[in-house]
């Protein structure tokens, strides 16, 4: 009976970063349980995943397989997981932070009649208590909040780039379970229809190191031209604030906050923006903010380790042209 139970995702062609990343922390954490870690990979065929499974800290792989769960389907993949955690009886349940797992993971949880914690950024064993603990960031990212849920069984989703994947031990084995999961489209009341994949260029969002984000300061499209120039230079990405995306400037998908993407870059820099809580909700995981805003008493400058009280297009523009200097590109 493993203690941890990772839901694994995968991504062009491997495990995503986020899988490797909940797989460190399982890891870390198992000894402490005196349980194994164990991962779950659902999927049409997905016995080539199994290996790099093990090779990343699984000690099982419970690996479910069926037409159904070609491309996600929510109500296929609740009915396939909770099968899944009904044979492998696992104290905990991690799952990514992404649109899948903040779907899925609520629907499990219910099934399973488990506490749920969404978007932790850390978690551990409490020597005192015995029982994990997640911490979550809270008021907008003013705050961390420690959850230790009382019951015996936990849906966890996880708010990631906090940990950094551990290296694979090439070669290390461990034990392969295949669950022969009922399904049956009648079941379903959903159904997938057509998938369409947006058209993207560069990196994307969620992966950078570095993200170059716009808001209602901007004054408009053209200004977003300038920000994009410079995201390319630092090999990064371009995002924008709810009032950038509401007015149409640039795409919905590059919105950045508590009702857009949660970003955690290395470096994230915002020009224009305010800091509406909703925003900075999405950045707090960044490890350097840089804010640029014309308005001295700003709330992104609380949040910001760097703080310019300027016209962000002679900053943008100062920027560009000395990264363009430095880097050659």
């Amino acid at each position: 009976m493993p203690g941890i139970l990772v839901v694994a995702t995968t991504k062009d062609g491997g495990l995503s970063r986020d899988t490797l990343e909940l797989l460190t922390g399982a890891s870390r954490l198992k000894a402490k349980l005196a349980q194994p870690a164990a991962a779950a990979i659902l999927g049409a065929e997905v016995g080539s995943y199994v290996p790099s499974l093990f090779a990343h800290g699984a000690d099982q792989v419970y690996r479910a397989e069926h037409p159904l769960l070609e491309g996600y389907q929510g109500d296929a993949y609740a009915l396939a997981l909770h099968q899944i955690c009904e044979r492998a009886q696992p104290t905990v349940v991690l799952l990514s932070g992404d649109v899948v797992g903040r779907e899925l993971g609520p629907r499990l949880a219910y099934r399973l009649q488990a506490a749920f914690v969404g978007e932790f950024i850390d978690f551990d064993l409490d020597q005192a208590s015995g029982r994990l603990q997640f911490t979550r960031s809270a008021y907008g990212g003013k705050a961390m909040a420690v959850i230790q849920p009382r019951e015996n069984v936990i849906v966890a989703t996880a708010k990631l780039r906090t940990l950094e994947p551990a290296a694979p031990e090439e070669g290390r084995t461990g034990e392969e379970i295949r669950i022969d999961v009922a399904l049956d489209a009648a079941q379903l009341k959903t159904h997938l229809i057509q998938r369409v994949q947006e058209e993207t260029t560069g990196i994307n969002l969620g992966d950078a190191r570095v993200v170059v984000s716009g808001g209602r300061g901007i004054h408009g499209p053209e200004g977003f031209k300038l920000l994009e120039d410079l995201a390319r230079i630092l090999r990064g990405a371009v995002g924008a604030s709810r009032a950038a995306t509401d007015a149409g400037w640039v795409p919905s998908s590059w919105q950045v906050g508590q009702t857009g993407r949660t970003v955690n870059p290395d470096l994230y820099l915002a020009f224009g923006i305010s800091g509406a809580t909703q925003h900075v909700a999405g950045i707090s995981g960044s490890k350097w903010i840089v804010a640029v805003n014309t308005d001295p008493a700003a709330p992104i400058f609380k949040v910001a380790q760097l703080g310019i009280v300027d016209d962000w297009k002679a900053v943008a523009t100062h920027l560009t042209r000395h990264c363009k200097e430095l880097t050659g590109r």
